[in-house]
């Protein structure tokens, strides 16, 4: 594995044409990358992620699921239609803010010259700045991240392994509505929203506000957005207090914010399950919020997400817990595992390491109960023109008994949901 560094260890196109090599130097290059392709001892894949700054836990555990799906894919043979050859994985840090990952991404394809994809930036705002430098470098690129805006500038190298954030919208209301009834009977009517303002919580709410809360008889009696860091969740929950809604969506993107706001929720009388509280993305289940606030304050706590291991994924989370001393695999990690296993496996059918090859093939993918579509909850592998992943279904998870557990879609449940009777 490589780590970021800002010394190349090769002479980049940009640098030999800024010495005067000129055309020789871009031919020997572009020649070094053909030979490479073609007859590669070894195949680089990335992961760009935040590994510093308030999302740097986000980025340790894509980190460690990528590592995972390498060395499983080198110690099973590596990529057998090249010839056996090795996968090697670079880390390159996102940082704490959108320029910063995209000074990071240009860092990665200037360094790595031979690299053949890569996967990242998790947070959606970062993704849309790294993805267009790795656009421009028609390098593969795939991600958890939920913006709909990431895949609707005609990019031809960027890959949606998530439900978009209006596709989440569309299917976290009805979802939650149908748990609520099927547990008390009645349906909610009162809904509050508190998000931050990165671009993947107001990709969710624009369209719930827009027409989705009406569309499921929903009244909006809160609707507040905060920028992150949070420092002080008060105002925020004294407001969903006083306007008693019958349940809360709670779209921040930090875990030190989750800490905030349940903590603050439950000193006002609404934490342990007593106010149904849906949060979104993988931070909501990661294991250190049960260790940064007590566990039973977590308790009841829904929280939908993209991906998380449920039925028929047990033999994989042991065998990450066994790898990291992680409790569990959550989203952050099962994620990025599961789009290094989609980049080998392109390699696989291309038979490349070339880019463009390589991004056709995962273009041309149609997989159902298979390979990495096993990774999924609809089990089925397919991208749309645009880079979206389609039959893509939501996962809702909730806290019990200090562990996050799969209560929907009831194909991979875990655990029947918990609703709150008033």
């Amino acid at each position: 594995m490589t780590t970021d560094s800002t010394t190349a260890t090769t002479t980049t196109r940009r640098g030999a044409l800024g010495l005067g090599l000129g055309a020789a130097a871009a031919t020997a290059t572009g020649g070094f990358r053909r030979a490479r392709a073609q007859h590669p001892a070894e195949v680089k894949v990335a992961v760009l992620a935040p590994m510093s700054g308030p999302w740097a836990r986000a980025g340790i555990l894509a980190r460690l699921g990528a590592e995972m799906a390498v060395d499983e894919i080198n110690n099973a043979g590596g990529i057998r239609a090249l010839g056996g050859a090795k996968v090697k994985l670079v880390i390159y840090d996102a940082g704490e803010n959108a320029e910063r990952a995209k000074n990071a991404a240009q860092r990665m394809v200037a360094q790595e010259p031979d690299l053949v994809g890569g996967e990242g930036a998790w947070l959606s705002s970062f993704t849309l700045a790294v993805t267009e430098v790795t656009e421009r470098a028609e390098l593969p690129w795939l991600t958890l991240s939920y913006a709909d805006s990431i895949t609707e500038r005609g990019f031809r190298y960027v890959f949606q392994s998530s439900p978009t954030s209006s596709a989440q919208a569309r299917q976290t209301l009805p979802t939650i509505l149908e748990l609520a009834e099927r547990a008390t009977g009645r349906r909610p009517r009162r809904l509050a929203m508190i998000a931050d303002n990165t671009a993947a919580p107001q990709g969710i709410v624009k369209p719930i506000r827009e027409g989705e809360a009406a569309r499921y008889g929903l009244t909006i009696v809160v609707d507040e957005t905060f920028t992150p860091p949070l420092s002080d969740a008060t105002p925020l929950i004294q407001r969903v207090r006083s306007a008693r809604p019958d349940f809360l969506l709670l779209l921040s993107t930090a875990v030190p914010d989750d800490k905030l706001l349940v903590e603050k929720l439950n000193e006002y009388g609404l934490g342990q399950g007593r106010l149904p509280t849906i949060g979104n993305g993988g931070h909501w289940g990661a294991p250190e919020l049960a260790q940064v606030t007590n566990p039973q304050i977590l308790e009841g706590m829904m929280f939908t997400l993209s991906n998380w291991p449920g039925k028929g994924h047990e033999d994989l989370n042991r065998r990450f817990v066994e790898r990291t001393r992680e409790p569990w695999l959550g989203h952050d990690s099962l994620l990025p595992y599961a789009n290094i296993r989609i980049l080998c496996e392109a390699m696989e059918r291309s038979g490349s390491a070339d880019r463009r090859k390589v991004a056709e093939a995962i273009r041309s993918l149609d997989l159902q109960n298979e390979g990495p579509a096993l990774l999924f909850p609809s089990r089925r592998l397919k991208y749309d023109e645009r880079g979206r992943l389609m039959h893509a279904e939501m996962v809702t998870c909730q806290w019990r008994g200090g562990v996050p557990q799969v209560v929907f879609p009831e194909a991979i449940a875990t655990a029947q949901a918990l609703w709150p009777r008033s």
